[in-house]
């Protein structure tokens, strides 16, 4: 009898459930709609971490089940940001503009207000023409369509120059973290469109809701980050649970043979990698209006070197492992680089853990993959009683590489 996705997953509905309850419990407890003791701020925190969990799911998927580090997943991220920022500071501009407008003696012109729009937003990098990639920021629609064109766009080209050359390994990782840095790099100039070091601020201010509190507006994007991880992980577990995932475990694990069977590996690689790069670009999307201003700093290279430590300390392979790994070291770093932990002071040296937060989390990285290479998420694995498939117990084929029976049935 065949079994359906969830009974074949019962981990997707206690992820689901624990969720649900996660959300409940923040929405009574918020300042908008419950007895207070979550704050409007700590709410945004819990947001911005639910939309790190999400990109963090698509980083497990390359790295964890396809065997591909990418170092760049943090600048579909950026982009996702950079494209529904754009509309959020033209409505929010456009709106300041036409209030000021509207106080002189002659009603303007529509071209005026776009020109007075134009000289708010840029007037800070010494312009006042709108570049060409803004030709749609007064389109929510098309923005929200960008949101996951761009990032997948550019994987799309990036991918497919990368594995139709059989770039792996370190080489791969290097490619990538190139890539990312270039794009930061770009941004980073006055010229580049998007305001340069300045960047895109003031996203927290949603056009036309002057009138509702950030209480309320702080809760409609966790509850939108809620949902998109909901979404996301349910999609990324679908992926993986079939033979679209066993193959690509296959890969990871011996890709020329996967290779020599007929597959082809490189149009996995890339399909799997653009989905991701679209993935990153939605929870992108959903993160830097919470955060209210979206910068080149952003997309260094170091953010998505952070983005393959949450994953490594959650556990990779496992997509709850990387939803507790993004969660407990965003909030980790919280406290530490909030002023919530207090420094110790040892007479001859005082410990400021705002400085010292980056050597904790690197230390734990190099714990991590040197003492327990399953993560946090193996934790969960000893306490339910889960074991995976031995890879030399009954063979199902005629050598000792063959898929194994227990592995077979997932």
């Amino acid at each position: 009898m065949q079994r359906s996705f969830l009974m074949k997953n019962p981990s997707i509905m206690v992820f689901l459930a624990v969720l649900a309850l996660f959300t409940i419990v923040v929405t009574i407890g918020s300042e908008a709609f419950g007895a207070g003791f979550v704050s409007t701020s700590f709410v945004k925190t819990l947001g911005k971490t639910l939309c790190l969990a999400l990109v963090a799911v698509a980083m497990d998927l390359v790295w964890g089940y396809a065997g591909i580090l990418s170092l760049g997943h943090f600048a579909f991220f950026g982009l996702g940001g950079y494209m529904i920022g754009m509309w959020l500071m033209y409505e929010r501009t456009k709106e300041i503009v036409a209030a000021s407008m509207a106080e002189a003696p002659i009603p303007p012109t529509p071209q005026e207000i776009v020109d007075g729009i134009g000289t708010q937003i840029f007037g800070v990098v010494g312009s006042a023409e709108f570049p060409v990639i803004w030709a749609f920021a007064d389109s929510l629609f098309l923005q929200l369509v960008l949101v996951v064109a761009v990032p997948g766009l550019l994987a799309l080209i990036f991918g497919w120059l990368a594995f139709r050359s059989r770039v792996t390994g370190v080489y791969l990782s290097i490619l990538t973290q190139a890539m990312t840095l270039a794009l930061s790099l770009y941004l980073f100039q006055n010229d580049s469109g998007l305001r340069g070091n300045n960047g895109l601020s003031g996203l927290q201010n949603l056009p036309g809701l002057d009138d509702i509190s950030q209480d309320f507006v702080s809760m409609w994007f966790f509850w939108g980050s809620a949902l998109a991880l909901a979404l996301g992980y349910v999609f990324a577990a679908w992926i993986v649970s079939g033979k679209f995932g066993s193959v690509l475990r296959g890969i990871r694990d011996n890709e020329a043979r996967v290779r020599f069977l007929g597959y082809s590996v490189e149009g996995y690689k890339l399909f799997l990698f653009t989905v991701t790069a679209m993935i990153a670009g939605v929870a992108g999307a959903l993160y830097y209006p919470q955060a209210g201003i979206i910068n080149p700093a952003e997309i260094a290279p170091i953010a998505s070197i952070y983005l393959a430590v949450w994953v490594a300390i959650g556990g990779r392979g496992r997509l709850y492992g990387a939803v507790i790994g993004a969660v407990f070291v965003s909030l980790v770093s919280t406290f530490f680089t909030g002023g919530q932990a207090p420094d110790i002071d040892l007479g001859f040296y005082r410990i400021q853990w705002v400085d010292w937060w980056t050597i904790l989390l690197g230390l734990s990285f190099v714990l991590v993959t040197l003492f327990a290479p399953q993560g946090m998420g193996g934790l969960f694995d000893l306490i339910t009683g889960r074991r995976h498939p031995e890879r030399h117990g009954a063979d199902l084929g005629p050598d000792k590489g063959s898929l194994q029976e227990e592995e077979a049935e997932r």
